[in-house]
């Protein structure tokens, strides 16, 4: 009995422990990634982007900054996943072209360490880039209804989703941020379609890349990241929730041209 005792006060010694926030600067950094994934989430991200911007504020290492991005990217975008399934705007047609060789080059990416010179400017000059084409489209006049969607010839696709796979999975931004502006711009998808599409892959090449980095999972802040991932939590299912059901096709592309602007310049910057 005794021994049972001890136990199970060195078990609630280490969960209290486990979410017992360093400093000031893992308050705030809760903070943030909960108001991120809570806007990323209603598009059908789930904010890998934005988790990397805020943690280079802080100065945090490229690789610790990649693998925190892709834990937290993954939760939200299985929240994400569960949402826009049970709306009704999830179709596995849509994401398996993309899934098929994004997943397999997502673990490879995930496997390469760039350095810092190189990480930042990649990451931020194809986000700005992206956010200007998310915007024109979003402030075009006239009617929100698009032209009828084709579907992307498989070929196209393929192609798409390993090169994707690949970037997400090198730089650590789980590869939905990159491929909802490219299915958008070549009208394969609505944009609630794309953003249900971008929510599963992001789920499958997140995990891809964290498999790949698994060399550098010793770089985790092992003790911060239960609060930053109950903070993604909270942000995810409140932002899916609104995405999946409430927000305009011109909504969804306004917001996202602003995350994606936001981020590439933090990134620049």
């Amino acid at each position: 009995m005794d021994v049972q005792i001890d136990a199970g006060i060195r078990v609630q010694g280490k969960l209290k422990e486990a979410l017992t926030p360093l400093d000031t600067e893992a308050i705030l950094l809760s903070a943030a990634f909960l108001v991120i994934a809570l806007v990323y989430a209603a598009v059908g991200q789930a904010g890998a982007s934005g988790y990397i911007a805020a943690m280079a504020l802080f100065g945090f290492a490229p690789m610790a900054m990649k693998t925190t991005a892709l834990t937290l990217n993954l939760l939200v975008a299985a929240i994400g996943t569960v949402h826009f399934l049970k709306a009704g705007r999830l179709s596995w047609r849509n994401v398996y072209p993309f899934a098929l060789l994004g997943f397999p080059f997502s673990i490879l990416g995930g496997a390469i360490h760039l350095p810092e010179d190189i990480y930042y400017p990649v990451v931020g000059i194809v986000l700005v880039l992206s956010a200007l084409q998310m915007g024109r489209s979003a402030l075009r006049k006239g009617t929100t209804v698009y032209a009828e969607p084709v579907a992307p010839p498989f070929l196209a696709a393929l192609a798409t989703g390993a090169v994707i796979g690949f970037v997400s999975g090198t730089t650590g931004t789980g590869g939905g941020v990159f491929l909802a502006p490219v299915i958008l711009a070549m009208n394969w998808a609505t944009a609630h379609q794309t953003a249900a599409t971008t929510a599963l892959y992001n789920l499958m090449n997140s995990a891809a890349a964290l498999l790949g980095a698994y060399a550098f999972w010793d770089q985790l802040p092992t003790t911060t990241l239960p609060w930053w991932l109950i903070a993604v939590a909270v942000g995810g299912s409140l932002g899916a929730f609104v995405g999946s059901r409430y927000l305009s096709d011109r909504w969804l592309r306004g917001i996202l041209a602003v995350l994606l602007l936001v981020s590439g310049v933090k990134l620049l910057w």
